[in-house]
């Protein structure tokens, strides 16, 4: 499918396996720079990037993750990556380095929250997980599009639900516009994890909210 926004042509499909170098940098540098709980923690491009990487080896085989490319250079503008709620979590999740412990905690909780009532049989579940855009297409509507073809795709598939933990006021402002409902949320300005106050710096963004919604 493809999209012309602003007068450029972005591509969308649906990722493989030959796409992984390309798709873990954007999604390391992205969040290293621009969400607010991994700035706050001191995360690094290449220490997210690491963390991508555990994630993408069952990305291929489920199906799931949505990129948009520009159609002028072949470049990825943008990515959604996605996994099966019901899927285990790759190894070396317990290997991560110290910086992502408070952003774990306050995210884990809430996930941890919402699935000890909400349980997934394989196929049933779609959790939305990373939503990156590259700098160039920032602005151009491709967020939008991944989320909808995100969407479109799963519920194709055969999927119920999607879930998807937003981590500031854009993000969950662009998910209501799809529908989804608020389920829990956390305060930033509340959060300690081992007795500090990590987000503090990130207050106004409120926090942390969970949300989902039914796929037709």
């Amino acid at each position: 499918m493809t999209s012309y926004d602003d007068g450029v042509p972005v591509a969308y499909s649906i990722y493989t396996g030959a796409d992984e170098d390309e798709t873990a940098r954007l999604i390391g540098e992205v969040f290293a720079h621009r969400d607010p709980p991994a700035v706050a923690a001191g995360i690094t491009p290449e220490e997210f990037e690491a963390f991508v990487r555990l994630f993408l080896p069952k990305a291929g085989p489920e199906g799931l993750t949505v990129l948009a490319r520009f159609e002028d250079n072949g470049e990825l503008a943008g990515v959604m990556l996605n996994e099966d709620c019901a899927s285990d979590l790759p190894e070396g999740m317990y290997d991560l380095p110290a910086s992502f412990g408070p952003v774990g905690d306050i995210l884990g909780g809430l996930a941890g929250e919402y699935h000890e009532k909400n349980h997934f049989e394989p196929g049933q579940g779609v959790h939305l997980f990373l939503l990156a855009v590259a700098d160039r297409g920032l602005g151009m509507g491709i967020a939008q599009d991944l989320v909808a073809a995100s969407l479109r795709h799963a519920a194709e598939k055969g999927y119920k639900k999607a879930v998807v933990e937003c981590t500031n006021k854009t993000s969950q402002h662009i998910f209501r516009k799809f529908g989804f409902t608020d389920r829990i949320a956390r305060s930033y300005a509340e959060h300690r994890y081992e007795g500090k106050a990590w987000f503090e710096s990130i207050a106004d963004h409120g926090g942390p909210i969970l949300m989902d919604r039914d796929l037709p």
